[in-house]
């Protein structure tokens, strides 16, 4: 269903958006508001491994992943070891309560915090939907890219760019591969 989308999405995804923060510099800080009105800050996991996914439910991608429970099952697997999973939403025009929807839809564990303004999306250089930034114990970003190498969505993935980065980050070791490009919907900002 989603797959006839996928070249002129990949192609839109190429387009000059903001250039990713590198990896090893420090993540920056931000305050937003989840989809219940409450602020979350990156501060309040200061020490822990923070995965920060950007987000549009109306992207094809994202739903692809959201049907075969990419983000779900890993949130839920690394969340017991403390790895805490936070999704942005940069999206112009979406809504608290279309976040709110989409998390109860697909029983995401986490949550949906609000970047309608495209503030926090621009600092990090988010670029797509979805497009992964882990930020390591030490507040610097670790990874940042494509959740995996299924860019067809073909199901023929054969690394999981991000557990690989996390399985690394708790194991002590250095993230062997700390940027890819990132694939799928461009982050429809204001600006």
């Amino acid at each position: 269903m989603f797959k006839s989308l996928i070249p002129a999405l990949a192609v839109a995804a190429a387009l000059a958006l903001p250039a990713a923060v590198p990896a090893q510099e420090p993540a920056p800080a931000f305050t937003l508001m989840n989809q219940e009105g409450r602020p979350v800050s990156l501060a309040d996991y200061a020490g822990k491994v923070v995965v920060l996914e950007w987000t549009n439910y109306e992207c094809p991608f994202v739903k692809h992943h959201a049907a075969a429970g990419t983000m779900k099952a890993l949130a839920a697997k690394w969340g017991g070891q403390g790895i805490v999973w936070l999704a942005v939403n940069s999206t112009k025009h979406a809504t608290r309560a279309g976040d709110a929807a989409w998390i109860a839809a697909n029983a995401l564990p986490y949550p949906i915090l609000e970047d309608f303004d495209g503030r926090v999306g621009h600092a990090y250089g988010a670029r797509t939907t979805p497009h992964l930034f882990v930020v390591g114990r030490d507040g610097k970003l670790a990874y940042h890219g494509a959740i995996d190498d299924d860019r067809r969505l073909d199901g023929k993935s054969t690394v999981n760019y991000v557990e690989q980065a996390l399985a690394e980050l708790t194991a002590g070791k250095p993230v062997s591969v700390p940027a890819t490009e990132p694939y799928g919907c461009s982050v429809k900002y204001r600006q």
